[in-house]
Protein backbone atom coordinates (compact mmCIF):
# COMPACT_ATOMS: atom_id res chain seq x y z
CA UNK A 1 0.00 0.00 0.00
CA UNK A 2 1.71 3.40 -1.34
CA UNK A 3 1.66 5.71 1.78
CA UNK A 4 2.65 9.72 1.34
CA UNK A 5 3.10 11.55 4.93
CA UNK A 6 4.12 14.74 4.92
CA UNK A 7 5.87 16.92 7.47
CA UNK A 8 6.68 20.49 8.96
CA UNK A 9 3.76 22.11 8.47
CA UNK A 10 2.52 24.91 11.63
CA UNK A 11 2.16 28.69 11.54
CA UNK A 12 4.67 31.35 11.03
CA UNK A 13 4.59 34.90 10.28
CA UNK A 14 4.30 36.68 6.99
CA UNK A 15 8.02 36.62 6.00
CA UNK A 16 8.80 33.61 7.36
CA UNK A 17 10.05 30.10 6.06
CA UNK A 18 8.96 26.59 6.45
CA UNK A 19 10.62 23.37 5.35
CA UNK A 20 7.87 20.71 4.26
CA UNK A 21 8.99 16.82 4.15
CA UNK A 22 7.09 14.16 2.12
CA UNK A 23 8.13 10.56 3.37
CA UNK A 24 6.62 7.81 0.77
CA UNK A 25 6.60 4.32 1.29
CA UNK A 26 5.02 1.04 -0.17
CA UNK A 27 6.98 1.26 -3.63
CA UNK A 28 9.60 3.32 -4.85
CA UNK A 29 9.55 6.37 -7.19
CA UNK A 30 12.57 7.37 -7.65
CA UNK A 31 11.29 7.06 -11.82
CA UNK A 32 8.86 8.86 -11.09
CA UNK A 33 8.16 13.34 -10.62
CA UNK A 34 7.11 13.93 -7.13
CA UNK A 35 5.64 17.18 -6.53
CA UNK A 36 3.35 19.42 -4.34
CA UNK A 37 -0.02 20.80 -4.72
CA UNK A 38 -2.36 23.58 -2.18
CA UNK A 39 -5.92 23.84 -1.07
CA UNK A 40 -6.78 27.62 0.01
CA UNK A 41 -9.74 27.44 1.80
CA UNK A 42 -12.84 28.30 -0.72
CA UNK A 43 -10.09 27.36 -3.74
CA UNK A 44 -9.49 24.58 -5.63
CA UNK A 45 -6.51 22.44 -5.47
CA UNK A 46 -3.30 24.14 -7.71
CA UNK A 47 -0.23 23.26 -8.47
CA UNK A 48 2.93 24.30 -6.16
CA UNK A 49 5.92 22.57 -7.41
CA UNK A 50 7.49 18.95 -8.66
CA UNK A 51 10.99 17.63 -9.60
CA UNK A 52 11.90 14.84 -12.10
CA UNK A 53 12.52 11.73 -11.46
CA UNK A 54 17.01 12.27 -11.08
CA UNK A 55 16.20 16.29 -10.36
CA UNK A 56 17.04 17.46 -13.42
CA UNK A 57 14.30 19.70 -13.84
CA UNK A 58 12.11 21.97 -11.70
CA UNK A 59 8.91 23.42 -12.05
CA UNK A 60 6.84 25.96 -9.93
CA UNK A 61 3.66 27.46 -10.00
CA UNK A 62 4.38 31.60 -10.92
CA UNK A 63 3.00 32.53 -7.60
CA UNK A 64 6.14 30.75 -5.62
CA UNK A 65 8.99 31.17 -8.52
CA UNK A 66 12.11 32.80 -6.54
CA UNK A 67 10.56 32.30 -2.88
CA UNK A 68 9.82 28.21 -2.88
CA UNK A 69 12.49 25.84 -3.69
CA UNK A 70 11.60 21.44 -4.29
CA UNK A 71 13.80 19.08 -3.73
CA UNK A 72 14.34 15.45 -3.34
CA UNK A 73 16.13 12.37 -2.18
CA UNK A 74 15.48 9.66 -3.66
CA UNK A 75 17.64 6.86 -1.25
CA UNK A 76 15.04 7.56 1.61
CA UNK A 77 12.13 8.17 -1.43
CA UNK A 78 11.55 11.36 -0.15
CA UNK A 79 10.85 14.76 -1.63
CA UNK A 80 10.83 18.62 0.14
CA UNK A 81 9.82 22.12 -0.34
CA UNK A 82 11.45 24.73 1.41
CA UNK A 83 9.48 27.76 1.33
CA UNK A 84 10.75 31.44 2.58
CA UNK A 85 9.27 35.24 2.32
CA UNK A 86 5.57 33.17 2.92
CA UNK A 87 2.58 35.43 2.72
CA UNK A 88 -1.20 35.12 3.90
CA UNK A 89 -1.78 34.02 0.36
CA UNK A 90 0.09 30.64 0.95
CA UNK A 91 -2.15 29.68 3.76
CA UNK A 92 -3.08 26.10 2.56
CA UNK A 93 -3.22 22.78 2.99
CA UNK A 94 -0.29 21.35 1.32
CA UNK A 95 -0.19 18.28 -0.75
CA UNK A 96 2.33 16.00 -1.24
CA UNK A 97 1.77 14.45 -4.53
CA UNK A 98 3.96 11.39 -6.39
CA UNK A 99 3.74 10.25 -9.92
CA UNK A 100 3.08 13.65 -10.92
CA UNK A 101 2.55 14.00 -15.12
CA UNK A 102 1.17 16.91 -17.09
CA UNK A 103 4.31 19.20 -16.42
CA UNK A 104 5.10 20.28 -19.75
CA UNK A 105 1.91 20.96 -20.89
CA UNK A 106 0.97 22.61 -17.11
CA UNK A 107 -2.12 20.36 -16.53
CA UNK A 108 -0.27 19.06 -13.77
CA UNK A 109 -2.00 16.00 -12.29
CA UNK A 110 -0.88 13.27 -9.67
CA UNK A 111 -1.13 9.53 -9.17
CA UNK A 112 -0.75 9.25 -5.33
CA UNK A 113 -1.44 11.94 -2.58
CA UNK A 114 -0.16 12.64 0.78
CA UNK A 115 -3.38 13.35 3.59
CA UNK A 116 -2.06 17.24 3.55
CA UNK A 117 -0.80 19.39 6.26
CA UNK A 118 -1.50 22.88 7.22
CA UNK A 119 0.35 25.91 6.78
CA UNK A 120 -0.93 29.14 8.03
CA UNK A 121 0.84 32.38 7.13
CA UNK A 122 -0.09 35.32 9.62
CA UNK A 123 0.21 38.98 8.43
Amino acid sequence: QVQLVESGGGLVQAGGSLRLSCAASGRTFSRNAMGWFRRAPGKEREFVAAITWNGGSLFYADSVKGRFTIARDNAKNAVYLQMSSLKPEDTAVYYCAADVTGLISRTQQALYWGQGTQVTVSS
